[in-house]
């Protein structure tokens, strides 16, 4: 069931990564949490996993394939675009142009990452809590 597949984190930054982890788990979601560094190695793992993502929170910049270009090549991909997995950016920039870029892929959301802990709780327990009770095309 998608609801219980795994939480697809990428971000190149190691910190942000563990930080968002313990927020995670403070606030009781059990999901498995996958880690990427870049959008490359994240294509792979989705073209290839056997499981149902639950949701994927994407940064904008990073090396080797950044975000942008990860949301592009799921879009372009019919097997991909299929799973209907929700994307959302969250990243430090908060730049109109980036912004406006990343709405004309079709992303569920765009969040700019805070620096207070509670701030970033409150808004990934928001994120969470909405894709666990919305409706997918896939487990309907």
């Amino acid at each position: 069931m998608r609801q219980h597949g795994p939480i697809i984190l990428i971000d190149d930054d190691l910190d942000d990564q563990e930080i968002m982890q313990e927020v995670l788990r403070s606030l009781n979601i059990h999901n498995p949490i996958v880690f990427f560094k870049n959008g490359k190695d994240a294509e792979a793992y989705l073209r290839t996993t056997p499981h149902h993502p639950f949701l994927i929170l994407c940064d904008i910049n990073m090396p080797i394939m950044n975000g942008l270009e990860l949301r592009a090549a799921i879009e372009a991909d019919p097997v991909l675009r299929e799973k209907s997995i929700p994307f959302i950016f969250l990243s430090t920039t908060g730049n109109p142009n980036v912004v406006r870029q990343a709405y004309s892929h079709t992303v569920q959301g765009f969040f700019q990452k805070k620096s207070n802990l509670q701030e970033l709780s409150e808004n990934l327990k928001m994120i969470v809590e909405y894709w666990r009770n919305c409706l997918h095309p896939v487990n309907g």
